[in-house]
């Protein structure tokens, strides 16, 4: 459905870089708003080849000929003076991933607005969905907010509460949140405009914080619960992904990185040790209850349904598969 027409058109700076921010920049053109400029990550290698890809907001910002810009800072006064001289009345910033200074922040007159996909001040940072989903959070929602030089601690304009649904992955949820934050920062706009939006502080209880995500976080650690790892599965869907490592018989020189797209969790009420493949389906015991991935792939290969992967690479009942070694 069109996102309805704001009652302003404000002349704007966007500040974005994956997928999420590229619903919301979208609709902010759709919605009639002058984007003078949009600022994103350089484009990074990835793929097999390595090759420099762009961002989802810069692919978009290309189809509509916005102009692009891609610092990789924005504490330079070279980089200061670029946006200034710009002249925008607010900017709205949606996971960009550089930090905003002061002198940055007071350029609009409007000031700089976050779309940040939690319910502030809970998770505040970088990776708000997925640490919702790795917390076992039933709800989330977002945040619109005035930024000021702290992490994610400014005022509140708008929020609003949205439920995880239990088989929710990272991907998915990030999906519906970009449409919901879409539709907030319109409103917010729209509530500057004429004056009935009024920021409020962020409670000071309940806050917590969102660390980074890296690839190091991919790997299952069996000595967790099984629904710990169940969430993990989720929350890194699509990206970096799980994985476990398996020594296989069949591959010489050492053992492969098998990546999990999908599982359950079952009970388990025997006494083998973490890490121990219980049945032939590769229930896996845990620090509490049993893991078993439904969907896996090799490397190099393609996903398959458990059962059509266990045919062509077994993992018998019995095999132990090393937890990660404690730092």
């Amino acid at each position: 459905m069109p996102a309805k027409a704001p009652r302003k058109v404000f002349d704007l700076i966007y500040m974005g870089t994956p997928a999420f921010a590229a619903m919301i920049l979208a609709t902010l053109i759709e919605a009639g708003h002058h984007i003078l400029a949009v600022y994103t990550q350089p484009p990074r290698p990835a793929g097999r080849g390595h090759r420099p890809q762009l961002s989802p907001v810069q692919l978009l910002a290309a189809q509509h000929r916005l102009a692009v810009r891609n610092p990789v800072s924005l504490r330079t006064p070279e980089a200061q003076a670029e946006f200034a001289g710009l002249g925008a009345e607010a900017a709205v910033v949606a996971a960009y991933g550089l930090i905003l200074p002061r002198s940055i922040l007071v350029v609009p007159r409007l000031g700089c607005l976050n779309v940040h996909a939690s319910l502030l001040p809970r998770w505040r940072g970088a990776a708000p969905i997925q640490r919702a989903l790795l917390a076992g959070d039933t709800v989330t929602g977002i945040t619109i907010m005035q930024m000021e030089e702290g992490l994610d601690t400014g005022p509140i304009l708008v929020q609003q509460l949205r439920s995880i649904a239990p088989d929710a992955t990272a991907g998915g949820l990030s999906a519906e949140l970009a449409v919901l934050g879409s539709r907030l920062i319109l409103e917010a706009l729209d509530g500057i405009a004429d004056g009935t939006l009024v920021p409020r502080p962020q409670p000071q209880d309940g806050v917590t914080y969102a660390r980074k995500i890296g690839r190091e976080d991919g790997r299952l650690d069996w000595r967790l619960a099984a629904a710990s790892l169940e969430r993990q599965v989720r929350a890194l869907d699509p990206w970096p992904g799980v994985y476990f490592e398996f020594e296989s018989p069949l591959r010489r020189g050492g053992g492969e990185r098998i990546r999990v797209f999908a599982a359950i969790v079952s009970p388990d009420e025997s006494t083998s040790a973490p890490g121990t493949v219980l049945d032939n389906n590769l229930s896996i015991a845990c620090g509490e209850g049993a893991f078993r991935p439904l969907r896996l792939q090799r490397p190099g290969r393609a996903p398959l349904d458990a059962a059509a992967f266990l045919r062509g690479f077994p993992i018998t009942a019995g095999t132990v598969l090393p937890c990660p070694a404690t730092s």
